[in-house]
């Protein structure tokens, strides 16, 4: 409305109904929107793109695609969005070797399975069978992928013993670690937990498990100070001696205490 005029009703009519219309208008493009996208949605779901189509695994080493499969329940060709994600993480979780795990949606019909496992720190011989060792103490049945660098355990059972000589293990400098070629579980009356440790350097070790990580750290300072042309036991029960092969049955010199 002009300053002091007053629109007449025919005047204001052409406004009213171009006002109506451009709201008539945007009313069906709202709906058409939804009703077109209603049709893309039912289109999508009808359709390949809903369905799995690849399952992308990643990170494992120990745990097979196949055990990862089998108990995830994800396969090809299932829907997409009826996946509960927390669901299928938790059932892989069940294997022991899984640590974490994440799982993900990826467009268009991909997901992805990325696992994080538990580290092997040991093989385990039982029965003419070759374990792996877990870190966490779980010991697995015979698997094709072997951490071949890690210790043999011999005259170990699946026992408390185990775990604690595995907390002992993960505590132990990874260079002094890889060294380890065997380790024997040689249990005394006064000791359960006495073992020998066979070093590919050629010595030997005699140790017990409680003490491992903390004697075996002082392990290549006390080596440097002896003959490299000289092999024996190096004993870190009590304080560090040294023990030449060729004098077996003769008193320890004594390397200094640890």
């Amino acid at each position: 409305m002009e300053k002091g005029k007053v629109l007449s009703l025919e005047d204001r009519i052409p406004k009213i109904k171009e006002h109506r219309r451009k709201k008539a208008n945007r009313r069906l493009i709202i709906l058409l929107s939804v009703f077109f996208l209603l049709i893309v949605v039912v289109v999508y779901f009808q359709s390949p793109l809903s369905h799995i189509k690849e399952i992308d695994i990643q990170g494992n080493k120990i745990a097979s695609k196949e055990d990862i499969l089998s108990i995830s329940g994800l396969e090809p060709g299932g829907s997409l969005w009826n996946i509960n994600q927390k669901n299928v993480q938790k059932k892989i979780k069940k294997l022991p070797e899984v640590k974490d795990i994440d799982v993900k949606i990826k467009f268009p019909n991909t997901v992805e399975v990325h696992i994080k496992e538990h580290s092997s720190l040991a093989l385990l011989m039982s029965d003419h069978r070759v374990q792996p060792v877990l870190e966490n103490g779980q010991v697995l049945q015979e698997k094709n992928s072997l951490l071949m660098n890690a210790p043999i355990l011999i005259g170990f059972k699946e026992d408390e013993i185990l775990k604690d000589l595995i907390t002992q293990l993960k505590d132990i400098p990874t260079e002094i670690y890889y060294s380890i070629s065997e380790i024997q579980h040689d249990p005394k009356n006064t000791d359960p937990y006495h073992i020998y440790l066979y070093m590919n350097d050629g010595n030997e070790v005699n140790a017990t498990i409680s003490t491992l990580a903390e004697k075996m750290a002082h392990y290549p300072s006390v080596v440097g100070q002896l003959d490299p042309n000289i092999k024996g036991v190096i004993d870190f029960e009590v304080g560090s001696f040294f023990r030449a092969y060729e004098n077996e049955g003769e008193d320890m010199s004594e390397e200094g205490e640890r």
